[in-house]
């Protein structure tokens, strides 16, 4: 993550954080209690790592996930 640049108080400055942020609270955390710290965050680390960054559909990579899109652009 960077700084975010430009005048205090622009929404668009954070606008990514506070779309991850949202992803993972509506997808992980707030589907169910959670009953410790350390088990919530070995969630939040398992969903970054299997779905997040591997098989989520990004709009830039033509909506293909990154590994799809690795593999392609190796081939």
């Amino acid at each position: 993550m960077r700084l975010s640049v430009g005048r205090t108080g622009q929404c668009w400055n954070n606008a990514l954080d506070e779309l991850f942020c949202a992803t993972v609270k509506g997808k992980l955390l707030g589907t169910q209690p959670w009953p410790n710290r350390a088990l919530a965050r070995t969630a939040v680390f398992d969903f970054i790592e299997g779905w997040y960054n591997s098989r989520r559909l990004h709009s830039s990579l033509g909506y293909r996930c990154l590994a799809e899109y690795k593999a392609n652009h190796a081939a």
